[in-house]
């Protein structure tokens, strides 16, 4: 098993797919397809495992098992039970089978989950001349996902979310999850050798990944996953490829990146962030107001996460961050500013339109990240 090919899928947040296929093809993962919710590659245990430790964008990493139609538990039963699980998990595992069910004939997700691990434990009892498995040794997260009948059987390799990365302590009042704020640094269009300032930087999430990227810090570095537990796996030196990665952490190309905000407390649990995230020092903040903010530097980048409104009483304090938003990019000609938010008012109060504009989902919430260049 150890130079077997796999059919792979990183999923993604809607409108990350084209980012995360391309960080494949980075990484020198075969026959990459972005498609709605991830991208499809074929990869080896060891390029799977360099995967989980350098993906920026996507959500996980999972072994694609089998894909096939399924109208009926008995048909389900069979294409799980062809799968080689005595190749792919310990026989002291813990089988536990996710499941979600969408206009398909088999809606039951707690049946379909059933007859999964039925399925599963039925191949391994065949294979291992045993009747009974304890399930007392790690974890091994099995995906069932059945759409318009057809039924996906994967295992993530990944077992936590590839957003957390182990820096964050506490979200603040706007979250935004890693591997989006990953994201809006690359279609920021930001490049390290360029000025980059948050101005309503909250706890520090943009500045840190902006960060990571600028010096090729794997967002996976410090993080464990679940593929290390799988048999298939146990030839992949792990700690030879984090040390590699470590290795290739360039210090140098982190320029200006810097933040401000005006809620003190956000600010002490940023500057926790950028400890742990192994930044303490490098990346200045303050508490200032909009309105007094003057950079010296030329020709940057401002990229924020901005309060969204969601309630009538702070939409009009929101508006009003939205025209200072303006006033600060006027203040600093030859600067781009972007801005994620679900306000579908806020290039009108923010007092022009955006030269480029991108749907995506911050968590459940429906957003726009809007790039106002010079």
């Amino acid at each position: 098993m150890s130079n077997q090919v796999f059919n792979c899928i990183a999923t993604a947040a809607f409108g990350l797919e084209g980012l995360v296929a391309e960080e494949l093809r980075r990484l020198g993962c075969q026959q990459v397809k972005a498609e709605p919710g991830g991208a499809r590659f074929c990869a080896d245990a060891g390029q799977i495992a360099l995967a989980n430790l350098s993906l920026r964008c996507a959500d996980r990493v999972q072994i694609l098992l089998a894909e096939a139609p399924c109208r009926s538990f008995e048909e389900l039963f069979q294409l799980v039970r062809q799968i080689p699980w005595e190749q792919i998990v310990p026989l002291d595992g813990k089988y536990n089978v996710s499941g979600k069910c969408v206009r398909s004939q088999l809606m039951s997700v707690r049946d379909c989950q059933a007859i999964t691990k039925k399925a599963i434990i039925e191949r391994l009892r065949q294979a291992a001349h045993r009747q009974t498995f304890p399930e007392n040794g790690a974890a091994m997260p099995i995906d069932l996902h059945l759409h318009k009948d057809l039924a996906r059987i994967t295992l993530d390799t990944s077992g936590a979310a590839l957003n957390r990365r182990g820096y964050r302590t506490w979200n603040g009042e706007a979250p935004i999850r890693e591997t989006l704020a990953a994201a809006l640094v690359e279609l920021s269009g930001w490049r390290p050798e360029q000025p980059l300032y948050d101005p309503c930087c909250g706890t520090g999430t943009l500045l840190i990944e902006a960060a990571w990227s600028a010096i090729h810090r794997a967002p996976g570095l410090t993080r464990s996953f679940a593929f290390e537990a799988f048999p298939a796996f146990r030839e992949v030196d792990l700690a030879a490829l984090r040390q590699r990665s470590r290795e290739f952490i360039d210090w140098d190309r982190l320029g200006s990146v810097a933040g401000s905000d005006l809620d003190p407390e956000a600010l002490k649990l940023a500057e926790r962030h950028l400890q742990q995230a192994g930044l303490a020092g490098r990346i200045p903040l303050r508490q200032i107001l909009l309105q007094q903010l003057q950079l010296e530097d030329q020709n940057g980048v401002f990229l924020c996460n901005p309060p969204y409104g969601e309630r009538m009483s702070d939409r009009q304090k929101c508006q009003r961050l939205y025209r200072e938003l303006h006033q600060l990019q006027l203040r600093h000609p030859g600067w781009t500013l972007c801005a994620i938010s679900s306000d579908p008012a806020f290039e009108r109060a923010y007092g022009r339109r955006a030269n480029r504009k991108r749907r995506l989902y911050n968590g459940r919430l429906e957003c726009e990240f809007l790039v106002f260049q010079p």
